[in-house]
């Protein structure tokens, strides 16, 4: 059983950083990539960034790009989402996700899912 366990959400003030987990167990995700999604309330699940598992290829959104970095660590099965000049409107729960390919860069192309994260960022 695929399981897919985010931490490290929280409050911070507009131009503060954090950094969010996501720990993966329950098969090999050799050829797998990894995203991280966002749903702010009231609007559509949205792409933020992917990583391939094998290569460390990274893709980011526009609005995230030069702020957040994902990164991956195979030893540890984890997959990590650091986030720098955290803006308001980056509240959101943020949620982990698997795809057994590289997929485009919308939910529906991902297998696998976590519970998500609150991520919350004062003005």
């Amino acid at each position: 059983q695929v399981q897919l366990v985010e931490s490290g959400g929280g409050l911070v003030q507009a131009g503060g950083s954090l950094s969010l987990s996501c720990t993966a167990s329950g098969r090999t995700f050799s050829g797998y990539t990894m995203g991280w999604f966002r749903q702010a309330p009231g609007k559509e699940r949205e792409f933020v960034a992917r990583i391939t598992w094998t290569g460390g290829v990274t893709y980011y959104a526009d609005s995230v790009k030069g702020r957040f970095t994902i990164s991956r660590d195979m030893a540890k099965s984890s997959v990590y989402l650091q986030m720098n000049g955290l803006k308001p409107e980056d509240t959101a729960v943020y949620y982990c996700a698997a795809a057994s390919r590289i997929p485009i860069p919308r939910p529906s192309a991902y297998d696998y899912w976590g519970q998500g994260t609150q991520v919350t960022v004062s003005s």
